[in-house]
């Protein structure tokens, strides 16, 4: 779909996010300025922040401007700008859902992309091939533990999915804290509950030293 082809009538909402929260966004700014955005949503925020307020906002206003019946599409710098992993699959599957057309001006998926295009495929593909990639990760890490006789980090507390979840919590950056309130028990006297800090940073300590060995042998 081409830009130059999009019907009168066409929205099309901006989002600029940079790397770090201390990049300056007026690169992003200028380039959205000049891809003609009706409004534009921006945010100077930590990657390790896993809500991001002014997308979800921009996110918000395109599925509601669709539903009017007005074609839509959300116009961003690069895909990254997006998010990772799981945000972005299921940020890939709300716009899908919604028909909103993604543009990105820059990188490897510069372009137009209709929601029924390849595009959308590809970045939910890219996610889920993350999700796996930590998954096939822990199993093996966890197999090799089982072969020497260890146990995984926090008996009773932990489980393959936790240390699963808190694998990807630290891929996007965020504190040992942050990894903890997000984490819940499932079993034992526990159950329910938070694991703490420190059973967190065990847990990943145990993890990467059996990846190691692993990666060794």
């Amino acid at each position: 779909m081409s830009a130059g082809a999009e019907p009168v009538g066409h929205v099309r909402l901006g989002y600029a996010r940079p790397s770090t929260a201390r990049q300056s966004l007026d690169a992003q700014l200028e380039s959205l300025a000049k891809a003609r955005v009706t409004r534009v949503f921006s945010e100077k925020i930590s990657t390790r922040a896993t809500m991001r307020p002014e997308l979800e906002a921009a996110v918000k206003l395109a599925v509601e401007i669709r539903s009017s019946g007005a074609a839509l599409t959300l116009v961003v710098h690069e895909h990254r700008r997006l998010g990772r992993g799981i945000e972005l699959a299921m940020l890939v599957e709300e716009l899908k859902a919604s028909d909103v057309g993604l543009e990105f001006l820059t990188g490897e998926l510069k372009g137009s992309h209709d929601p029924s295009g390849i595009v959308f495929t590809v970045l939910a593909a890219m996610s889920g091939t993350e999700r796996e990639y930590i998954r096939d990760r822990t199993l093996e890490g966890h197999e090799s533990a089982r072969k020497r006789g260890k146990p995984i980090g926090g008996a009773g507390v932990t489980d393959e999915s936790m240390l699963s979840m808190a694998l990807h919590l630290r891929d996007q950056e965020m504190s040992l804290r942050d990894i903890a309130k997000r984490l819940v028990i499932t079993t034992g006297t526990k159950k329910g509950q938070h694991p703490s800090p420190a059973t967190v940073m065990r847990m990943l300590r145990e993890h990467d030293e059996r990846a190691a060995t692993a990666a060794s042998a």
